[in-house]
């Protein structure tokens, strides 16, 4: 009989007794937090998107021809998205063996503290070729932040959820992200009325370190939250950690349903990438549109 990643049989039911005599409070609460957490964590995410196309080009690789400048500050940007997956395996095999909270808690510290610093890199006229070193190293942490933010908050609020509400709980992470990017369009459309020179100066830089204050507000959503009454039977059941690795059991037996999974998630996602990244480029240089009206239509 098939079974699943986690040493379950396919035909298994899922456990369903600890969620679902859970209070609805403590369910609510952990949908909110999945929610707020994954908004903090992609406006974190997607502000660098937003960089990469206003700024980073000037600022960083000033040196070299503005279409090169382009291609190096999405260069810089891309690095994020292929080390997602990296973030993904890494915080999914911890949190099936400590737990979905703990690693959400660092997933959100990590893309915190990696994103202030990247409002705090010198320019290269200072240390040189180091800036966007900088630049590439702190982007790599935050893609991987986010790749174990994804899996651990949709998990999270699908084990607290009750049996018939777990499409709606798992939505909590999509709902955060959507809400994310409009925060890091409205953090950077909020500076239109900052001359040209300001904003590459000095402006740029506010709301990456305004996430310190995002990230206060996220550690006390999360450390308000209880842990996966999943996680909680597995421990009891010391089922954690038994049999292959979940990452390897997934591809041996389902090789087909991720490569249809990617797929399916291609299209959207570069048509996704294209509208937040590559058309505020395209209309600020191309044609002179105003940053601020870019950034609103956007």
């Amino acid at each position: 009989m098939d079974t699943l990643p986690t040493g379950r049989r396919q035909t298994d039911p899922v456990p369903t007794t600890p969620t679902d005599d859970e209070p609805a409070r403590r369910r609510r609460r952990v949908y909110a937090a999945s929610a707020i957490g994954s908004a903090i964590e992609y406006y974190d995410f997607l502000i660098y998107a937003t960089a990469a196309s206003l700024v980073f080009g000037p600022v960083f690789f000033a040196g070299a021809s503005p279409a090169v400048g382009v291609i190096a500050s999405f260069g810089t940007l891309a690095v994020g998205y292929l080390a997602r997956p990296l973030g993904g395996i890494v915080f999914g095999y911890f949190g099936d063996r400590v737990g979905r909270k703990s690693t959400l808690i660092w997933t959100l510290t990590l893309m915190g503290l990696a994103t202030a610093a990247i409002g705090l890199v010198p320019t290269p006229d200072r240390i040189g070729v180091l800036a966007p070193c900088l630049l590439v190293l702190f982007r790599v942490v935050q893609g991987v932040a986010v790749g174990g933010e994804w899996a651990g908050a949709v998990l999270m609020s699908v084990e607290h959820a009750k049996s018939e509400s777990r499409g709606l709980f798992g939505s909590a992470t999509q709902t955060g992200s959507a809400v994310g990017l409009l925060l890091s369009f409205a953090a950077y459309a909020a500076l239109g009325g900052l001359s040209e020179e300001q904003f590459l100066s000095w402006g740029w830089r506010l709301p990456f370190l305004a996430t310190l204050v995002l990230l206060g507000i996220g550690m006390y959503v999360r450390l308000a939250v209880v842990e996966s009454p999943v996680m909680a039977a597995q421990r009891q059941s010391a089922t954690t950690g038994s049999g292959p690795a979940p990452l390897v059991a997934l591809l041996r037996e389902r090789p087909m349903r991720v490569l249809l999974g990617i797929g399916v998630y291609a299209g959207p996602f570069m048509a996704y990438a294209t509208a937040t990244s590559f058309l505020v480029t395209y209309a600020t240089t191309r044609y002179g549109v105003p940053r601020h009206l870019i950034l609103n239509a956007s």
